[in-house]
Order: structure tokens, then sequence, then C-alpha cells
């Protein structure tokens, strides 16, 4: 579908071409083509921005600078230095770019690692801690993935190329319907027996099916929002609205919006809104630092609440998941209020669909269910507990995947499959209990594949493992226990972190020690 709205194409690699939201600068043409690099060492520079630093120039949409031709070959260097007053850094890789304006030929890229020297030193400042953290993460990536050099990255994005090739040509695209008709029959019998405990005045257990005829259609939406049913934009979006507005007071235009740019950049601090949960969580230290979330445009800044409540997340993990849907609701209707909601051209029917189908939820489940059919306060108080509690195991599914994961981000030397298999894990199980899962326990094959209908992802779990085996990458999977056990390390790691910046925050205060020097 996305072929219509192609306007050019270009041939060879996509070398240098940092995109605008992760800081790239894109000239108008007829402007002077320089690329710049921030050789800086203020001690305001951005030290804490990582691997982007290294790639991020200026780039032109022009083919037509044949001056430009007769430069060197642009060497980029990229060094990681740590704060003022810290005698280390980090050399990682160094590559030289032959500039090349004839998007017909292949750019030439020579990369190499550098060797790594790093002294050890005592981080004695909140400063030097968040940045001694961070550097570890990126440090085990590289050691334990295939390298970032040009050639490395190109053979794996072309194994992933022919596996989506060959993912196409044997149907793994094509929907089950039949599988869609026994999702049907699971939906009807939970919300028929909601119906049947409701009149019985059975109220608490009317609630608990409720919750779990929330939990499992909120899957068939996921799929819809993918555009994995039908792959029909309209069919699937109606879908999509009549599943999660109408029936679960939930918006798809929010979910969409963030999503998508989830499955973009998967586990970013920075762009990734899906592990953007400051103050109650943190699952990378970037966040210490007072994170700025280019997708909210808001800064989720670090105070002393961050650091009491990421201190204990490991045992609020579940009680937050309990309530989770309440944020949800919060959430949805923020983005059909915002600008971020209106859309132009042939979606700008989606809002106000949106927003009539949100509102019928409302009424039913508030007006109708709670009010009218519900004798008391405090009946009613324990059906919306009971209800939305049972939707627990939803968001415990949705954070599982990804929680657990590294949040480095490794620049854009880094393929989109080897992101992807670095930021994400799947969940095993035993196939007759999928329906449980709903896809979600099958991550890592559906951010390689979005749009592949879920009932096929157990099939094609075994091509993606051949993949990882043909490229070196590793392919992470655990059991739903050890799974959980993983989040709740990674939970505990980071609050240990915390115990340790705040130690360094008391240091500073007792001594006077600004770790500027």
């Amino acid at each position: 579908m996305m072929t219509k709205y192609r306007i050019g194409r270009i041939e060879g690699d996509w070398v240098n071409f940092t995109p605008p939201i992760r800081g790239g600068i894109y000239r108008e043409d007829g402007e002077e083509t320089e690329a710049s690099l921030d050789d800086s060492d203020d001690a305001s520079a951005d030290w804490s921005s990582s691997l982007e630093s290294w790639n991020s120039s200026t780039t032109s949409l022009d083919s037509n600078h044949n001056a430009e031709l007769a430069k060197p070959p642009l060497t980029i260097s990229h060094t990681i230095k740590g704060p003022v007053g810290l005698s280390s850094s980090i050399e990682v890789l160094e590559c030289q770019v032959e500039p090349r304006y004839n998007f017909s030929i292949a750019p030439t890229v020579k990369c190499k690692h550098l060797t790594e020297e790093s002294a050890l030193f005592v981080p004695t400042s909140p400063q030097g801690y968040i940045w001694s953290a961070e550097q570890e993460i990126i440090n085990n990536e590289i050691r334990d993935n295939p390298s970032l050099d040009a050639q490395t990255q190109r053979m794996v994005t072309a194994k992933y190329q022919r596996l989506h090739q060959r993912i196409k040509d044997e149907g793994f695209y094509d929907c089950d319907y039949l599988e869609y008709g026994k999702e049907v029959v699971r939906y009807t019998i939970l919300f028929t027996l909601f119906i049947a405990c409701l009149r019985a005045e059975w109220y608490n257990t009317s609630a608990l099916f409720l919750g779990l005829f929330w939990q499992q259609i909120m899957f068939t939406a996921h799929d819809a929002g993918h555009q994995g049913i039908t792959h029909n934009f309209i069919v699937d979006t109606l879908i999509g609205i009549f599943i999660g507005d109408f029936c679960c007071g939930l918006s798809l235009g929010w979910w969409k919006s963030s999503h998508n740019v989830h499955h973009l950049i998967t586990n970013h601090p920075e762009h990734d809104p899906d592990i953007q949960n400051v103050p109650l969580f943190a699952t990378s230290p970037s966040f210490f630092r007072s994170v700025h979330s280019s997708y909210y445009n808001f800064t989720y800044h670090w105070n002393a609440f961050a650091n009491v409540a990421v201190k204990y997340q490991r045992y609020t993990y579940y009680p937050v998941m309990f309530l989770a849907r309440f944020n949800l609701y919060v959430l949805s209707w923020l983005h059909l209020l915002s600008s971020r909601s209106t859309n132009i051209g042939s979606a700008a029917w989606t809002r106000p669909v949106e927003i009539a189908g949100m509102l019928c939820y409302w009424f039913l489940f508030g007006y109708c269910l709670l009010w009218l059919s519900i004798p008391t306060w405090k009946l009613r108080v324990a059906f919306v507990l009971v209800s939305h509690i049972a939707t627990m195991p939803l968001h415990v599914q949705i954070t599982l995947s990804h929680w657990a994961m590294p949040t480095a981000d490794l620049g854009d030397a880094e393929s989109f499959p080897q992101r992807q298999l670095r930021t994400t894990m799947d969940i095993d199980c035993p196939e007759w209990l999928d329906f449980i899962h709903g896809g979600l326990q099958f991550q890592v094959v559906h951010h390689l594949f979005p749009r592949v209908p879920r009932h096929n992802l157990r099939k094609l779990q075994v091509l993606v493992m051949e993949f990882c085996k043909e490229t070196g990458i590793e392919y992470k999977i655990y059991g739903f226990v050890d799974g959980n056990k993983q989040v709740l390390g990674r939970l505990g790691e980071i609050s240990k972190q915390v115990e340790m910046l705040v130690k360094c925050q008391a240091y500073m205060a007792e001594t006077g020690e600004s770790g500027l020097h």
C-alpha cells in the first residue's frame, strides 16, 4: 500500500541520514554543504547523547553538488567522553565516508572498532554515575552483538530482506479467518457470561467476566491497528474502533500513534513512549538525567519523588499493573482532544468516529451498566475495581517483552532487524495457551514483521530463529515465569542504581563537591 506514496528511490546504502526527530539537520537546496561535527570539550556539551552524536551531520537532499566530490573522505571518530573531571573516554567506531551525491552509486563506508581505553573511576557526582551506567549498557551491547561496521550490517539487512520475500512468497501475510471465527466464539461466551451473571445479580462475578472479555478482545484491536486482519485501512480501522473505542473505551488512534513510534525506535528512552513511565517506573539509567520525550514533547523531570518511587518499583510493579487501565482512559481522551489526533485526507473521518465510539462506551458502561443496573455505590465501586483489575494480565503482557531488554542506542549504523532483536524478547508457551497471550508472546517475530496476522506467528517463529542463527544475533525467549523474573530483575537493578545516585547526591551535599573539576 505504501508504494502509492513513494516520491523517489535511493539506490545503495542509506548512510548518515539521521532522522530529524533524532537530531538530523537537513539543508534546503542551494545552501552550503558542510558536514558538522561537534568536537567541543565544553562541560555543557551533550555528553549523555551516547552513540547518536557520532553520526549526526548536515545532509543534503540535492544530488547535484559536483564540487563537493573533490573533498577528502569524512572521518567520523565517535568518542564518548565522561563528564568533566572523569579521566575516561572510549572510542567505539571510526568511520570514513566517501561523499557521493549520485545516489545510484553506493557510498563507500569503512568502519573499524578502536581499542577500548577507559580508566576505572569511582563516580562522585550524579552526572558521573549516570554516564558510567549508560556506558556499561552500551559496551555490553556492542560486545554481545554483531559488529556495527557497514559490511556486517548490510549482511544482516540483506538476509532480513530475503526472509521478508520468503514470507510473502509462502503466504504468511494471508489471514486465516477461521481462526478469528474461533476468537469471536470465545468473546461471545465471555460476554454472555457477563450478562447472565449481571442479571442474576452476581455483580462481582459479572465484573470478572467483563474484564476477561476486555482483555481478550483487545488482542484483535491490536491486530486491526496493524492492519493485520484484512490489510485494508478502512475495514481494519473500523474493526479496531469498534473494539477499542466502543467496546473498551480506549482510543485506537492514541494507541496507533504511540505504538507506531514504539515499533520504529524500540526501547529508546527519549523516543519510545512505551517505556516513558517516570516517576513511577524507570527501565534505564538515562531517565535519571530528566529525559525529554520527543513523542509527548514533555520533559520527565527526575526528582525526589522519583528517587523514592523507582527505589521500590519492583514491589509496586504488579499493584500498578492492576490499575493501569485507568491511565489508558486518560491517555485516550488526551489524545483525541489534542491536535495530534487531527488527521487529514482519507483518514480525516477517524477522529469523529472515535469520539462517537468513546461517548457510546461511557454511556453504556457508566450510565446503563453502573448507574441503572447496579443498586448501590459500594457495589458499583467493587464492580469497577474487579472488572479493571481483571485486565491486569494484558498490561503485564504489554510490558513483559521490552522492560527487561536493553535501552542502549547504538546509532544509525545499526540495522533495523538487529535493533528489534536486541530490544525485544519472546515468551515461550504451549500452543494450546496461545489464546491467553493473544500473539503478544511472539513480540520478536511481530516486531520484525508487524503486519503478519498473529495466527501465523508461531509458524513464522521457526524462520526467525533460523535467521538469528545465520546472523549471530541472539533470539531471546523465556517462559512466562522467567520472563517476569527478568522484568523484576531489571527493575531491581535500576532501583540499586537509584540508591547509588542518591548516595552521589548526598556526597555532593556533604562535601560541597560539584564534580566539575
